[in-house]
């Protein structure tokens, strides 16, 4: 089997001397690059199969990089970015131009840090590697700010309780997800008759600025979900990194919360563990379980068992999917009732939530 070619690009030396280590032990041919100017030489030069691209740099940044890049030459592109605010306002901006994924870049001595990032970095890098990158639509043009398509007063949460017709829509998504997810919400209306809850596979630094993002997409509210919270139709709620969402209920009223990771589990927010506890509290006919895009199966053996229940499962189909992983999983399972290409998931949503019920068909 060919060797699989990946191009590091970072403007530190020793971070370019640790990430080759790593994917050299791993048996990938390595080549790096100092700034974004020298990796499109690069890329030109030697068509890696994969390139790591840290975005702070000199010369040319990682953002203006990437976009050139995705234009001239696309290709998969893992961002190594800083768990911080402006580390994940950027790295949502790379997801939103066309990178795959992102790999934490840890703080503190990278002697000591690095180690714990090695396993990430190597399964997407292996998994970016397999991908063939799809043809996408243009995106906007980075640092433009996201317009809020709604007047405030049309985006005001609706003070309606829940009744024995509302139910709750429930989202799964991790490697391509961010994209997925801004293209999902930004179609569903703002006065949606279900709440939705969203388990995005994503580090706690980086769920704020993401829920502004999603906030920011369309009609619906978006909120970061990190307390005891009263589930309201008309609003999105995505789980805070780092933690596991629960559903439960307080008399009629259906509450959300997130708590510490289950090791139960091996992926966080879990998808399974939301929809696990989600089906406790209501009856299957009330629930909508929505796959998108994703590595690994998180949410496929709970969806299925939803789908056994009577309630709905979409899984997002193979063509728009950046990685087919969790949607195929639930697929294999015999957990979808319906595969459907992303464009086409929200008008769902919205017509089967406006029925009061979430039918098998």
């Amino acid at each position: 089997m060919t060797q699989a070619r990946v191009l590091v690009v970072d403007d530190s030396a020793l971070m370019r001397r640790v990430l080759s280590r790593m994917l050299e032990d791993a048996g990938f041919e390595v080549h790096s690059a100092s700034d974004g100017r020298k990796a499109l030489r690069a890329v030109r030069d030697l068509e890696p199969d994969v390139v790591t691209l840290d975005i702070h740099m000199p010369v040319m940044d990682g953002l203006d990089c990437l976009a050139e890049l995705m234009e001239q030459a696309p290709r998969p592109v893992i961002m190594v970015s800083s768990l911080t605010e402006q580390g994940a306002l950027a790295t949502l901006e790379a997801l939103a131009l066309g990178a795959l994924d992102y790999v934490a870049k840890p703080d503190g001595t990278i002697s000591m840090n690095m180690d714990r990032v090695q396993d990430e970095l190597v399964r997407k890098v292996k998994m970016a590697a397999r991908q063939s990158l799809r043809r996408r639509p243009q995106p906007t043009p980075r640092r433009a700010a996201a317009p809020r398509p709604a007047p405030v007063a049309a985006r005001q949460p609706p003070l309606v309780r829940s009744t024995d017709k509302t139910g709750v829509v429930l989202i799964g998504a991790s490697t391509g997800g961010p994209s997925a997810l801004e293209e999902l919400l930004s179609g569903l209306p703002g006065d949606l008759p279900w709440p939705v809850l969203i388990a995005q596979h994503m580090p706690a630094s980086f769920t704020p600025t993401f829920a502004s993002r999603l906030d920011a997409a369309g009609a619906l509210t978006v909120t970061e979900l990190s307390r005891a919270t009263e589930l309201r139709p008309g609003q999105a709620y995505l789980g805070r990194g780092g933690h596991d969402i629960v559903v439960s209920r307080r008399g009629t009223r259906i509450i959300a919360n997130v708590v510490a990771e289950d090791p139960a589990f091996t992926w966080h927010p879990s998808v399974e563990r939301m929809v696990l506890t989600a089906r406790e509290q209501l009856p299957a006919e009330r629930l909508m379980g929505v796959m998108l895009t994703g590595m690994g199966n998180d949410g496929a053996a709970a969806m299925a068992g939803l789908h056994a229940e009577g309630g709905v499962t979409i899984a997002q189909d193979e063509h728009t999917s950046v990685v087919f992983g969790m949607p195929r999983a639930l697929i294999d399972a015999g957990g979808a009732a319906l595969v459907r290409p992303l464009e086409r998931i929200a008008e769902h949503i919205a017509t089967t939530t406006a029925q009061g019920s979430a039918p098998c068909r």
